[in-house]
């Protein structure tokens, strides 16, 4: 098998292991043991890039539920017994706020009888936009816009969207007076239940005065709409959040074990920070790599936006790699490939980026110039015209991101 196959086996593993049905069978006992009370019903809340295959499992274990998924294009196919509203992503869209009217009205709609089931996965920040008090969908756009082109993480950008939604930061809780219990795939790195989908049913992370200083320290304060700083200048919600049972099924870290399981090494460091800056640490890895050796990584890099390009975090890291690797050879063949566990990198429809020896030579006999086309962040034709662009379509999970180093 060459390096390049191999590298897309363990990737295809670990996009397995993810499997959201399997999941959500693996934590349904623990929901089980509170059912609804004397006239009491089921509601089924799936929300994410897996909701779809998370209500169909969740639904084969509660029959007579009511259900409703929110989930993106590409895995929003009907699904017996449910209602399936599309949202947008990354950026929020009028069919996300759609969506959010009706989750508000199914959670508010909930008695102390029933209980909620809620599937939350990856994803599910930018689908549910239901804005703060004084704000638009105009105003969340806005800043959402902002916050993916300014390099921040995962944590930071959920940090402030916290803040500017009725839904998120335990929004759901706040709105049900029904017990909800939360089956969860994660998509986060470290796993906090409180950045995952923005935590609907968790704790928020910070303050919305905290939400404020980092959106300064992002330098996004003063291009931010008035009515959104003027929502994270509001005094605190204080009231206490009713409990909750928050059970994590499914996350990056398990399909990393997976591709270990499958023949690769796990990898010593993370896919995180600037990804410039993994690039390095990754290819510093390369030159004592030993015949047939594998390294596998899960994680999430970040990207800062110079350029108005097409691409995204994993084919820019794999860009920049093949780059690194043209500018300090090793002895042997290899591959590398980083892919989006969900099957979408960016706005585009490229998962990831697969590449060898021979990648942006392949790109300059294809008319274009690679280093050129990092500084407009325009990763996706590069690779493409490289033949090194992953396109999976969606894969119906999202545990974030996951990479592999092959040697021959």
């Amino acid at each position: 098998m060459s390096p390049a196959d191999r590298a897309m086996a363990l990737i295809r593993v670990g996009i397995g292991a993810a499997d959201p049905g399997a999941a959500v069978a693996r934590g349904m006992a623990e929901v089980l043991a509170d059912p609804p009370g004397q006239g009491g019903r089921w509601q089924i809340i799936a929300l994410g890039k897996a909701a779809r295959a998370m209500a169909k499992a969740a639904l084969a274990a509660l029959p007579d539920a009511e259900a409703l998924v929110v989930t993106n294009a590409g895995n929003d196919a009907p699904l017996a017994g449910a209602q399936v509203m599309r949202a947008g992503h990354p950026q929020p869209d009028e069919e996300g706020a759609t969506a959010a009217r009706e989750v508000i009205a199914r959670l508010t709609a909930a008695g102390p009888p029933d209980r909620v089931l809620a599937l939350i996965s990856g994803g599910g920040s930018a689908m549910l936009p239901a804005p703060a008090e004084g704000m638009d969908l105009a105003d969340k756009q806005a800043v959402n816009r902002l916050l993916l082109a300014s390099g921040a993480d995962i944590s930071q950008v959920n940090l402030i969207r916290q803040g500017l939604s009725q839904l998120k930061g335990g929004g759901w809780l706040r709105l049900s007076r029904a017990p909800v219990a939360a089956l969860i795939l994660s998509d986060v790195p470290g796993d906090d239940l409180r950045v995952i989908a923005s935590g609907p049913t968790v704790a928020p992370v910070s303050t919305r005065a905290q939400a404020a200083e980092l959106a300064k320290s992002l330098g996004i304060w003063d291009k931010m709409p008035d009515a959104a700083r003027s929502a994270l200048t509001r005094p605190e919600d204080d009231r206490a959040l009713p409990k909750t049972k928050n059970i994590l099924v499914g996350s990056n870290a398990i399909s990393v074990v997976a591709m270990v399981a499958d023949g690769a090494d796990p990898a010593p460091i993370p896919l995180e920070g600037d990804v410039q800056d993994c690039a390095e640490a990754i290819w510093a890895l390369a030159a004592d790599l030993q015949p047939g050796q594998a390294l596998a990584f899960g994680g999430e890099t970040t990207v800062k936006l110079t350029g108005d390009g097409m691409g995204g975090r994993n084919q820019e890291l794999a860009l920049r790699l093949a780059l690194l690797a043209e500018a300090q050879p090793v002895a042997f063949d290899w591959a590398f490939a980083a892919v989006g566990s969900d099957g979408r990198d960016g706005p585009g429809e490229a998962a990831g980026g697969l590449v060898g020896p021979g990648t942006p030579d392949a790109i300059r006999a294809g008319g274009i110039d690679p280093v050129a086309a990092l500084a407009r962040n325009d990763s996706t034709p590069a690779l493409a015209a490289g033949s090194a662009l992953v396109v999976t379509g969606a894969t119906g999970t999202n545990v974030a991101d996951l990479a592999v180093l092959v040697r021959a």
